[in-house]
């Protein structure tokens, strides 16, 4: 089978025909793709290409290709966001693509509120809080009782015309919890307020409409669900707003003729406006194989896999006795089960050094996170061993 496309498979579920695009699965049991996907064979190539260019084109290769990285990544990942090409742009980590968000705003104007909720992605938070030294007053919606799931009616309630940012999760990282991305945004256009959605654990595994839901920004990376590595983090922003921003975190990208090195900067109108200094290429360049393999399958086809696959593992530790924190409804959780048996990072250590790849998180219990090439009798183990092992 060739290791870009899927040979003709017999069984009952064709996304499987996907596996040998990913070596790591001959050996291991991988369901940690909320952390870090799985590594195509094809990236292995990709990246030979690009070392290929600086070994035999030298610096040319910034005017054969190079440059262009950023934004041509970003074209890739647009369908998956259900944006227009043209509007994403890529950065080396979310706090810097949020960052660049941040600075576009005025904190010591009368709107300065900012409005998160306390179960952000912590990265993020470290960085809002930081606004509060520049003007800005932060409001943090608590979580729900449950510690694990946020109350939609609550946090659209804090968003009121002294508002100006909104910056959330759409699937929450410790649980999986979908939040209402649409009825946020429709509040913060009712108030004014703009919102930037954090997709990390949602973009690959959940379908997102972001430009119909009317997302003025959207931050996430292709480390996770999309399969590309680390140091491809992807900042979206509405077309309208491309020539209207003024980011303070800049750089020479943003400029329309950055090879003049003029001392001031005329800011480009397009989404390179919200780039800064020179591009990561080789991580873009890592990043494609990944890509080219989630837009051919379909997040679509991925949810619904994602879907039978959680809710299996929900019957199953339901089963063996488990504490189950993520949603129990499939439509309102992401691609991730929370576990929480006694014991939980002491047994996320043991199914490491056993090759069973999840994860662990403090007050939430143990991660696991099938993707479309992950099988039934994977996660049915990957419980059964959890209860043994919680069993002592």
């Amino acid at each position: 089978m060739s290791r870009s496309s899927p040979a003709a498979s017999a069984s009952a579920d064709p996304l499987l025909a996907w596996r040998d695009c990913f070596p790591i699965l001959e050996r291991t049991t991988y369901l940690i793709s909320n952390s870090l996907g799985a590594m195509p064979a094809r990236t292995a190539d990709d990246l030979a290409q690009y070392a290929a260019a600086w070994a035999t084109r030298g610096v040319r290769a910034w005017h054969e290709g190079w440059w262009e990285t950023a934004v041509d990544t970003g074209d890739r990942i647009a369908p998956i966001l259900g944006v227009r090409p043209g509007s994403v742009a890529m950065h080396p980590n979310v706090t810097i693509a949020s960052a660049i968000v941040a600075s576009c705003f005025d904190w010591s104007a009368s709107r300065n509120r900012i409005v998160y909720t306390a179960l952000n992605f912590p990265s993020v938070m470290y960085l809002y809080e930081g606004t509060r030294a520049e003007g800005a007053e932060v409001v943090v919606v608590p979580a729900a009782e449950d510690g694990m799931t946020v109350d939609v009616e609550r946090l659209v309630e804090a968003i009121d015309e002294r508002t100006a940012l909104v910056p959330i999760s759409h699937v929450l990282f410790k649980s999986a919890f979908i939040q209402d991305a649409r009825a946020v945004c429709e509040r913060a256009r009712e108030v004014g307020a703009r919102v930037c959605l954090d997709v990390y654990q949602s973009a690959g595994v959940v379908p997102l409409a972001i430009e119909e839901w009317g997302a003025d920004f959207a931050v996430g990376g292709c480390l996770k669900w999309l399969c590309g590595g680390p140091g491809n983090s992807f900042l979206y922003v509405r077309p309208d707003l491309h020539s209207e921003l003024e980011p303070r975190v800049t750089g020479w990208m943003a400029s329309t003729a950055p090879f003049d090195f003029a001392p001031r900067l005329e800011r480009a109108a397009s989404i390179y406006r919200f780039l800064t200094g020179t591009p990561n290429v080789p991580a873009h360049y890592a990043a494609r194989a990944g890509l080219d393999i989630v837009n051919e399958v379909g997040v679509e086809a991925i949810r619904e896999k994602s879907k039978r696959l959680t809710t299996r593992i929900v019957a199953r530790a339901d089963e063996r006795g488990i504490a189950v924190r993520s949603p129990r409804d499939a439509n309102r959780r992401g691609g991730t089960i929370t576990l929480a048996p006694p014991g939980a990072a002491r047994i996320c250590e043991t199914l490491l050094a056993e090759d069973v790849l999840v994860d662990y998180r403090p007050d939430a219990g143990i991660r696991l996170s099938p993707h479309f090439y992950s099988t039934e009798a994977e996660c049915d183990r990957a419980v059964d061993r959890i209860a043994e092992l919680a069993a002592g």
